[in-house]
């Protein structure tokens, strides 16, 4: 049975990396950067050359853009028929730019999905790399069989266009956070001349029982039921002026005094005793922290 065409437009890393796994996996691919040049191994590898944009678009039933954010998507495409066409962005954006995204491409005749690859470039293609969907599920129950050969957890979240863009944020929330934190460790051995390598036996153990957590966290929060904590929020509280102390040994820890004010909001609130997890109803309650659901969390048996 023939291959479905694909075109991919943009080839920076991953979008290189998409274009390779379809090549791989023998699909029709027709490719189209900015750049031109960084077309050319893709075409030494069996890709097809599109001299523009708009051709690209005609050249293939599913066009998958791989370009920086929504709005250079819409830049590139503008000039592109996209009537009829299962168009998949897999870019960098808010959940109100994917629903404007959505927009724009159905106003244009274009069937929609937005997309999210949650893994690096070298991944895709992997059995186990995940990557999730949000949109028209007649497009993806269409083509699922070709978006599966980049990365074998092939998820569609539902029909609406923002549901990856949302999750992606959701996700992505972490990453910094987590970074930062094990970057202040590797400077605070650094500052007594012990290699950053150290760190990592040590800190994959804590990473893993934060991951061994979350399930419980999720439970707390999804109930809101904060009142059996494991670490509640005075034992964090408490533990700020330890943190910030750190910086005694050269380590510039001012970053997390957002977080600290966070959680010393929490405890002047009334959620001392309260799980830590009790956080998520004054993000949810906005940076006042003030509704009545942020003061007294939700239990069970609550009416809704």
């Amino acid at each position: 049975m023939p291959k479905t065409a694909v075109t991919v437009l943009g080839l920076g890393s991953m979008g290189a990396a998409l274009a390779d796994a379809f090549l791989a996996a023998g699909h029709p691919t027709t490719v189209w950067n900015r750049t031109a040049s960084k077309v050319d191994p893709l075409v030494a590898r069996g890709a097809r050359r599109a001299g523009t944009a708009e051709d690209s678009v005609r050249a293939s039933p599913l066009i998958i853009t791989c370009l920086t954010t929504y709005d250079d998507t819409r830049a590139v495409l503008e000039a592109a028929s996209l009537n009829g066409r299962a168009l998949v962005t897999l870019n960098t954006g808010s959940p109100a730019g994917a629903r404007r995204m959505a927009e724009w491409a159905t106003s244009r005749g274009a069937r929609f999905l937005d997309g999210a690859v949650k893994n690096i470039p070298s991944a895709v293609g992997a059995p186990d790399t995940l990557l999730y969907y949000g949109g028209d599920k007649a497009v993806f129950d269409e083509h699922v069989d070709t978006l599966r050969v980049l990365g074998g957890d092939t998820v569609h979240l539902g029909e609406e266009p923002d549901l990856a863009a949302l999750y992606e944020m959701a996700v992505g929330g972490t990453l910094l956070p987590a970074l930062v934190g094990f970057f202040q460790g590797a400077a605070a051995l650094r500052s007594r001349g012990l290699e950053a390598e150290t760190l990592l036996p040590y800190a994959t153990k804590w990473f893993e029982m934060i991951i061994s957590a979350l399930p419980m966290y999720t439970k707390e929060i999804d109930s809101r039921d904060y009142s059996d904590p494991s670490a509640s929020v005075d034992i964090f509280h408490a533990g700020a002026a330890a943190d910030l102390e750190l910086a005694e040994e050269g380590v510039d820890v001012e970053w997390q005094r957002p977080l600290h004010d966070l959680v010393r909001r929490a405890a002047e609130a009334g959620h001392g005793d309260r799980s830590i997890a009790v956080l998520t109803e004054l993000l949810s309650a906005g940076a006042g922290g003030s509704s009545t659901t942020a003061k007294r969390p939700k239990r069970p048996a609550d009416p809704p």
